[in-house]
């Protein structure tokens, strides 16, 4: 099966300056992994372990200190590539003065799409996504759920070949992440690749053919649907084995 995406001895190096000392932080370390095309792929990890990292640098919005990577067979970063791909950040990067239905015009002419058509597209996705009522409606009267909507409405737009979906259940009601659990195995079902990342272990259970363990930069575990399927809190428990703090917070201890 051909790759979506690919780290070949991917590492990121975070360097900062201040009063003339410099300190290093790993962010990621030597990172070997393959992502197939038409499979959901979660990352899993602790705060800090190098989940945003990894997409940032498949995003080429971080160059790698060392190694590569590769997004639909080109080097990330790469402009034309990067429209055949949709990104959803953890955080709804919009310009809350903008109503939802321009800001997907916006994003449909960053897309180099036509104008032609672009009516169209746009209120098919505000549909999509749930929005159309809030359509004409500033982003800044939008709730967290809704912002959500419009950043996963700005990631599809496009009919992209990889979508990369960073903590996308984070603050959602349970309908929402029903919905949102709903939009990850209809784009699979469509043969689209679909990397994710997320705390929420349930969630990556249900919609992903394969999980990435990554711990302190550097990549665990990697697992199969068998290695989970059919076990309960079988993920659970090969995350809490797999995975060390790093943050100097120690167990909780209870009497």
């Amino acid at each position: 099966m051909s790759e979506a995406a690919a780290f070949r001895g991917a590492g990121k190096v975070y360097r900062r300056s201040h009063l003339g000392r410099v300190t290093e932080t790993i962010g990621l370390l030597r990172l070997d992994l393959k992502i197939r095309r038409g499979e959901v792929f979660g990352l899993l990890g602790l705060n800090g372990s190098g989940k945003t990292t990894a997409i940032k640098l498949l995003m080429g919005l971080h160059l790698p200190t060392t190694g590569e990577v590769e997004v639909l067979g080109r080097r990330a970063g790469d402009v034309d590539t990067l429209a055949r791909v949709g990104y959803a950040p953890e955080a709804a990067y919009l310009n809350a003065a903008l109503t939802g239905r321009e800001t997907l015009r916006l994003f449909d002419a960053l897309a180099r799409r036509p104008a032609r058509g672009r009516e169209e597209r746009v209120a098919r996705m505000l549909d999509q996504v749930g929005l159309s009522r809030a359509g004409d409606t500033r982003l800044s009267s939008y709730s967290k759920g809704m912002l959500q909507r419009a950043s996963l409405a700005q990631a599809l737009l496009h009919d992209p070949e990889l979508v990369v979906l960073d903590e996308p259940m984070t603050g959602l009601d349970p309908l929402a992440i029903q919905e949102m659990r709903a939009v990850v195995l209809w784009l699979r079902g469509r043969g689209k690749t679909v990397l994710l990342s997320s705390h929420d272990m349930s969630e990556v259970e249900r919609v992903c053919d394969r999980i990435g363990i990554l711990n302190g930069g550097r990549l665990a575990r990697v697992l199969e649907r068998r290695d989970w399927e059919g076990a309960p809190n079988a993920i659970e428990s090969i995350f809490a084995q797999t995975v060390t703090r790093t943050d100097g917070v120690g167990p909780i201890h209870l009497a």
